[in-house]
């Protein structure tokens, strides 16, 4: 059994988070500059034995695809091409940036620290990789 990457893809970072090899537990990974991302997953991927990409879906409150997606389309069309055998799948994202602030809160991370926006990527990853555990 492989692990199981989140990914919550932005224009200028993407934060990452990963499964344990028996893809019971979403730890947050790294956060990476979008211009990277590809190099930084073709490194992993050769490393590490990934079953899928699970990458999140922005919506508006009315299920109508937010702005971003289109970027976010794009970027599936770079995976897909760049890692053909790895599945890639969708988990909606509503609300994981400020559900990853309020953790950040409830953890009692500093409001200086609070402010480092690659933080906050990285606990949405691994909020949209732990809803995805939590459907299967």
């Amino acid at each position: 059994m492989g692990r199981l990457l989140g990914i919550d893809f932005g224009t200028k970072r993407v934060g990452l988070a990963e499964t344990d090899p028996m893809q019971i537990i979403a730890s947050a990974l790294d956060t990476i500059d979008r211009k990277e991302i590809i190099k930084f997953l073709d490194v992993y991927v050769k490393k590490e034995k990934v079953d899928a990409f699970i990458v999140g879906e922005p919506k508006q409150m009315d299920f109508t695809e937010s702005e971003s997606e289109k970027y976010i389309k794009e970027f599936i069309v770079e995976l897909n091409k760049k890692f053909p055998k790895i599945k890639v799948l969708r988990v909606d994202e509503r609300f994981t940036s400020k559900m990853a602030f309020q953790t950040m809160i409830d953890s009692g991370i500093s409001k200086k620290a609070r402010k480092n926006k690659g933080t906050i990527d990285k606990i949405s990853a691994t909020i949209i990789l732990q809803s995805y555990l939590d459907s299967i």
